[in-house]
């Protein structure tokens, strides 16, 4: 009786300290009976890591503004140095003041004498949202006030209709509005876009460089998407 009682709190001992077996265990269950039984080895307890940064404990997929605010931060918000605004060479038969925006490669460039240019560092429109045509300004602003096009607010409905200017209006600092299309050449309250394709269609710049852009051109310079 004494052995028998040893045997099962030995048994109950072992089975508690047992580690768990993974899906891969034997018909047995893994663990201690399955070792007792076969002789083979204790599978190993599979490490209790706290969840990854953004994970979610449950047995259903969180809903759009659980996964938005458990998104993890951006890993920067340093533009990189070589969209940061200078004065290079480039060649080009366009005349002072045109503004040439190179999309594939996310600059901006005013010409400002022959083979000379400002290059600014520039966020464009994402896959689908891109284009390409000649422009000219037609209309400037400081500090604009945005109203999303209908089309936006199809996708994206919990969108202010308004928003007046300021430091967290997504137009930024100044506006340079494009032909009569909903093109704009816009700061931005996000920089680290910059040289990103992030945009609906619209060109955003640092703010900086947007008020540098801004007191150099007129109504009227002429504007070539590529």
């Amino acid at each position: 009786m004494k052995a028998r009682f040893l045997v099962g709190v030995a048994f109950g001992v072992a089975y508690c300290l047992a580690p768990l077996a993974p899906a891969h265990a034997g018909n047995l269950g893994g663990g201690f009976l399955e070792f007792v039984m076969t002789g083979g080895q204790m599978a190993p307890r599979a490490p209790a890591y706290a969840a990854p940064y953004g994970a979610v404990r449950t047995n259903h997929a969180p809903s759009h503004d659980m996964q938005a605010s458990l998104a993890p931060p951006p890993m920067s918000r340093e533009v990189s140095p070589e969209f940061a605004r200078r004065e290079v060479d480039y060649p080009t038969g366009r005349k002072v003041g045109s503004i040439v925006i190179d999309t594939p490669n996310h600059f901006l460039y005013l010409v400002t004498g022959p083979g000379r240019a400002l290059r600014y560092g520039i966020g464009v429109g994402r896959p689908g949202f891109t284009w390409a045509g000649h422009k000219s300004i037609t209309r400037k602003a400081e500090w604009p006030g945005w109203t999303p096009p209908s089309d936006m607010l199809k996708r994206l409905p919990d969108l202010p209709r308004h928003m007046d200017g300021g430091p967290e209006n997504p137009l930024g600092a100044r506006a340079l509005y494009l032909g009569s299309s909903m093109y704009r050449i816009h700061g931005t309250n996000q920089p680290w876009t910059i040289g990103q394709n992030v945009s609906s269609g619209c060109i955003r710049m640092m703010n900086d460089d947007v008020i540098d852009l801004y007191n150099r051109v007129p109504v009227g310079a002429p504007v070539d998407v590529l």
